[in-house]
This record gives structure tokens, C-alpha cells and sequence, in this order.
């Protein structure tokens, strides 16, 4: 993320706080950055110095005005005016964010070769929440090549549990010993 989301997202934030509009808002511009990411043309359209300003806003207000509060395309067009279109998605970013820190929440990606059945994935919340004593909003992903065990990501950190890391260990430890 960029000191331009970072700040952006954040000046976002502390409006929406000042407001009582900070779940309101963090859903709409979810909601928003995912349309944003699945047509990579329009956020190019949105970033075009060829098409003028004008043009670009009252695109944004025919794609979004009708449905969206006014300050998420309001900072749109901001983005928009200031040639940063491309940084909604990372204003969004630090806009949950700080939405989490003051909520109590934490994000967490987990990582196993096959999805997570229910008792797995409620012992695991429950562990999370006693480590952390935060909400825990889980992200599941599946990925075969871990081959067992489980990887999470949180608070920007990495907790690797897998077969596969521990395989690559040994490997590593086997090629660095002398005979």
C-alpha cells in the first residue's frame, strides 16, 4: 500500500468516523473496489489523461452515483481528479484497516491442502480469539501444494505449520551439512 492510500484512506476514515458511517461506508467501498478489480478497462478508462476530467467523473457518477453514498464517489472523483484512480483499491485497504483497529478485528488467512471442516475451523476461531482476544475474520484458502498442516497470515506475519515448509526445512538442512 502507498503513503497515498495510506493517507487518503485514512482522511476517508476519519470522516466516516466523524459521520457514524464507518460500516456504511467500508461495505460500499468494498463492494465498489470489487467491481473496480473485475474491469481492469474502466479503472485504465478512470486513469486516462487523454479523456478528460470531466468525462472520467461523470463516468464514475453513472456507474456508482445512484447506488453509492455520496462521499464514496465523492472520493472517486477526487482520485479521479488528482490522477490516482488506481489507488481506490489500496484507500480501501487502509480504510478497513483502521475500520478493524477500532473495532477489534483481525483478518486471518489460513492455508490448508483441503478445505477446513466445521469443528476444525470453530477450534481454530476459538484458539484465535484466545490469542489474540480480537474478533477473527477468517479467510480460507486451499492450496494442494502445502500437502498438510495449515499456514496462517496475520497482522503481517506468516505462521507456517505445513508439510510443505517443514519438508523444505529438511531439504535445506540436508544440503547445508558437511560430510
Amino acid at each position: 500500500m502507498t503513503d497515498f492510500a495510506r493517507i487518503y484512506g485514512g482522511s476517508l476514515y476519519e470522516l466516516a468516523l466523524e459521520e457514524g458511517l464507518t460500516g456504511e461506508l467500508l461495505s460500499q467501498l468494498e463492494l465498489c473496489a470489487g467491481i473496480l478489480e473485475g474491469t481492469p478497462e474502466y479503472t485504465r478508462f478512470l486513469s486516462t489523461p487523454a479523456v478528460t476530467k470531466e468525462a472520467r467523473r461523470a463516468a464514475v457518477d453513472e456507474s456508482f452515483g445512484a447506488q453509492a453514498h455520496p462521499y464514496v464517489t465523492g472520493f472517486m472523483k477526487l482520485l479521479v481528479d488528482r490522477g490516482r484512480a488506481r489507488e481506490f483499491s489500496g484507500c480501501v485497504r487502509a480504510f478497513r484497516e483502521r475500520y478493524n483497529e477500532d473495532n477489534g478485528i483481525l483478518e486471518v488467512t489460513v492455508t490448508t491442502a483441503v478445505a477446513l471442516t466445521e469443528p476444525v475451523r470453530k477450534k481454530l476461531l476459538e484458539k484465535l480469539t484466545g490469542l489474540f482476544g480480537k474478533k477473527i475474520v477468517l479467510e480460507e484458502k486451499t492450496d494442494p501444494d502445502v500437502l498438510g498442516g495449515m499456514r496462517l497470515e496475520c497482522a503481517g506475519k506468516r505462521y507456517d505449520g505445513t508439510v510443505r515448509d517443514r519438508l523444505d526445512r529438511i531439504q535445506r538442512g540436508l544440503r547445508e551439512t558437511v560430510l
